[in-house]
């Protein structure tokens, strides 16, 4: 890997960075009327509502951050939805305090939708959310800041042409309704309301992919008796996106993606660390002079990168390249990247912009507690978010039904796993880990999951099973493996179970089956981050016949695969390792972005709808309950043979190569 290469690509997304970047809108914040006196100070009772932040708050009471993180402390480290905070009336700028007077005015329901300021809402936003441009909106309101008004204000939104909200019209000579767009409706929905499928409204609107608010869409036949009037949705919702029934798809072979239309915009929210290579100088200290360290200066070399940027950067090119490819077939697609770390500080300036309220598509952020933060604003608009790379737990998921996570959670590969495991019921099976106290999870719902896939075919007392606590080899002098032999039989084939994820307990296990695997029958299991490990001897993975459940597998002889690598060395001039990050990036990408092309919003509710052929995944997404997001369930079943082969098992092959 060439890492001049990913110096100009890093200098490049900086550039994007710099040149898309705009002056944030100000969220809107009511101020609170609540006041206490403690210790003999005045101060009002402020609490957090959905999309407010330090910044909005403080700049909406006219003090500065510094003074509301001085009386409040945790708020540091962010603030959460219901919190409360105290400010110092001493300290409020009552100058603005207009700001919290509604605005009211005369209406005129022919040309105006009034809308009522809800916190986070700015000109931007409510200029996608109703199809109209932003100076449109600021023409209707002559004299008026928007930026300024508070909670409860009513906006004036131009209708578009000036038409009511929903009309048809009847097309005597073809037989045609005309169906006026209302907002939050998809061609789904439309399509429901008549008693049609998809494709049929599609087929008659063929120009039309995204449908907007005020669009007018043909709808063929004639009009199904005992359809009603649907009501109009109030102007100060969120659209959002409607649960449907589960939609069962009978696979023959992948989703062609040919032709395409339309025009989405992506935000690329991933930990870049651009301030940390724009330093390029470090302090050494570890030089001693006469018991004192020296500090000493050293400039970096030019190839020199931030090691935790490159893995992302090389997602970003994957992203770039995938983008291209739907270029080519029609779709316009518009990246917006930001530099999200793990801090809440620029996410929540990013949120309270109103920037991410006009994405078809956002990716990422990496970090748990940024992720909550992003898919919950971004559900509120029916916005799609992916979570790109492998999370601790799906916890994220629950209630978030437009959060994706395109890794699979460590949940998922033990149930694959205890599935497997319970072909092998007649073997001895070793169940090792570290959990010493009993309490780790992880560990307990795993081992439950393998005891009911044996139950299903052992009474429980003829069920073979030894757990084995793993302790290092300073615990009982280098004897660990005389141990593990105890546990093992001669009579009968072995199973060894590796519960673990941490590097130290998976090497020595490792080394210890391998050395007994002389005098035991012995086939091995493991979870997905064994693939990734470098230290790892390979030559004993394949001598115990590990067997492993794995995110990705890539097929170096599909056609996509070689374009992939042949586009990746024309502009980054080097070749991406199986472990890079470079994969993931494309396939999310080309997925999510083709399935919004070609399905709309129903893709979002429906994504089993989609299934195109991707480089190193497969993505099955399901999710546990109607309101939460979806988890990928798709893991390849990978072998490691005595004939020094990585294979992939047979019943994981795609319907083309069974």
């Amino acid at each position: 890997m060439r890492i001049t290469n990913r110096i100009k690509a890093l200098s490049i997304l900086l550039s994007i960075l710099i040149c898309s970047s705009t002056v944030f809108s100000q969220v809107i914040v009511e101020r609170s009327k609540d006041k206490v006196i403690i210790s003999g100070i005045a101060y009002f009772i402020h609490q957090v509502k959905k999309g407010e932040t330090v910044y909005s708050i403080s700049r909406a009471y006219g003090i500065t951050v510094s003074d509301l993180t001085r009386e409040n402390p945790p708020a540091v480290y962010g603030i959460n939805e219901g919190q409360t905070l105290r400010i110092p009336v001493k300290l409020v700028n009552e100058a603005n305090s207009s700001e919290s007077v509604p605005v009211k005015r005369d209406h005129d329901e022919t040309k105006f939708i009034y809308h009522s300021l809800k916190p986070g809402e700015t000109v931007y936003f409510l200029s996608k959310t109703y199809g109209v441009s932003e100076d449109e909106i600021k023409q209707s309101n002559p004299g008026i800041d928007i930026n300024k008004l508070s909670v409860g204000a009513e906006i004036a939104v131009p209708k578009r042409e000036f038409m009511s909200n929903q009309q048809k019209f009847d097309d005597q000579e073809n037989n045609y309704i005309y169906h006026k767009v209302l907002m939050g409706e998809s061609l789904s929905s439309i399509a429901k309301q008549y008693g049609l499928k998809v494709r049929q409204v599609r087929k008659e609107n063929r120009d039309l992919r995204f449908p907007q608010v005020g669009d007018f869409i043909r709808i063929p036949g004639t009009k199904k008796a005992g359809i009603q009037e649907i009501e109009q949705v109030k102007a100060d919702t969120f659209p959002s996106v409607a649960e449907e029934l589960p939609v069962k798809i009978e696979r023959s072979g992948y989703t062609p993606v040919n032709e395409l239309k339309g025009s989405l915009d992506v935000a690329v929210l991933l930990p870049f660390y651009l301030s940390a290579n724009s330093s390029r100088t470090e302090i050494d200290s570890s030089v001693l002079v006469k018991g004192k360290k020296v500090y000493k200066v050293n400039k970096m070399s030019e190839d020199w990168i931030y090691p935790g940027s490159i893995d992302f950067l090389e997602m970003y090119e994957g992203i770039l390249l995938a983008s291209d490819t739907l270029r080519a077939l029609g779709l316009s697609i518009n990246l917006h990247a930001y530099d999200i770390k793990s801090d809440t500080i620029e996410i929540t300036r990013l949120i309270m912009s109103g920037k991410l309220a006009g994405m078809d598509l956002i990716i990422g952020p990496v970090y748990s507690h940024n992720l909550l933060l992003v898919s919950e604003y971004a559900g509120s608009m029916g916005i799609p978010v992916v979570s790109p790379v492998p999370l601790k737990n799906n916890s994220a998921l629950i209630k978030n039904p437009t959060l994706f996570m395109a890794s699979s959670s460590l949940e998922i590969a033990q149930k694959a796993l205890a599935k497997k495991i319970g072909e092998y019921y007649d073997h001895n099976i070793v169940f090792i880990h570290s959990d010493t106290t009993g309490t780790d999870e992880d560990v307990n719902r795993f081992k439950n999951l393998i005891f009911t896939e044996l139950s299903y075919k052992l009474p429980y007392e003829d069920i073979k099973f030894k757990e084995f606590k793993f302790y290092g080899k300073s615990m009982f002098n280098n004897d660990s493996i005389n141990r593990l032999s105890h546990a093992l039989s001669e009579q009968s084939k072995n199973i060894v179970i590796i519960a673990s994820e941490k590097t130290p307990v998976i090497s020595e296990v490792i080394d210890n089956v391998s050395g007994l695997s002389r005098r035991f029958n012995v086939k091995l299991f493991g979870y997905p981050v064994i693939r990734d490990l470098d230290r790892l001897d390979q030559k004993e993975l394949f001598d115990m016949d590990l067997l492993v459940y794995s995110p990705f597998w890539i097929d170096y002889s599909k056609m996509n695969v070689k374009q992939f690598n042949l586009n990746f060395m024309q502009k980054f001039h080097t070749q991406p390792l199986e472990s890079s990050y470079a994969w993931q990036g494309y396939d999310i990408a080309f997925y999510f972005l083709s399935g919004l092309a070609m399905h709309g919003k129903n893709f979002i509710v429906h994504p089993e709808i989609h299934y195109p052929d991707l480089l190193q995944s497969d993505y099955d997404f399901k999710r546990n309950d109607a309101g939460d997001g979806f988890e990928n369930q798709k893991l390849f079943m990978v072998r490691y043979t005595k004939n020094y082969e990585v294979v992939l098992d047979d019943e994981n092959k795609p319907p083309q190569e069974k």
